[in-house]
């Protein structure tokens, strides 16, 4: 079962450096170091507030959950803050492994609100939402990305909150993706 995933990454970079592998990927130039060139670490971070009437839904508790014992209710899984990033490190500058890319990308929630019941500005800590994956740079802007996410709840919500409680498992649960991205109108121009 462990070996579906390292089987699937091989075929899929094996296929993809056959079908579009002619054109040549350069990170820096040729006087660039072949470990850890310049620019092999890139990203960034990100903090927003949702407004009253606006709050982050993560999918654990029903959206009525202030009729399961109004402002007292158990069950306020509707964020506040998020606080979010991006990290990309591509540590090789030479042979075919230039074009592999480590990348994760975590997010934050706090908050304590009840939609229609309770809106406060708590930054109770809520839950780690994060995505880890590894990429391989294809041509003509393309990627191909193998994603894993999963979620992790902290505090008080590592526990069952009452009726309301719709699981750990949620829309926000664990999973993996193989997926394609295209960067077009030079987006991607650092590279």
């Amino acid at each position: 079962m462990r070996r579906t995933p390292v089987l699937l990454i091989a075929l899929c970079f094996g296929v993809a450096h056959v079908a579009l592998g002619e054109e040549p990927f350069y990170m820096e130039s040729a006087s660039s170091p072949r470990l850890f060139p310049k620019g092999w670490v890139r990203g960034f971070v990100d903090f927003g507030v949702a407004p009253p009437h606006n709050e982050p839904d993560l999918g654990r508790c029903v959206a009525a959950a202030g009729t399961f014992g109004g402002r007292n209710a158990p069950c306020t899984a509707f964020a506040r803050f998020v606080g979010s990033g991006y990290i990309e490190l591509q540590p090789l500058n030479t042979t075919p492994l230039r074009r592999v890319f480590l990348f994760g990308e975590p997010r934050l929630f706090f908050g304590r609100n009840l939609p229609q019941v309770l809106y406060t500005f708590s930054a109770r800590p809520m839950a780690f939402d994060r995505s880890v994956g590894v990429g391989f740079d294809l041509s003509k802007g393309f990627e191909l990305r193998l994603t894993q996410h999963q979620v992790a709840w902290v505090g008080r919500y590592q526990n069952y909150l009452g009726p309301a409680d719709q699981g750990k498992t949620g829309p926000l649960g664990l999973y993996a993706t193989v997926s394609v991205r295209w960067y077009f109108g030079g987006y991607r121009g650092h590279r």
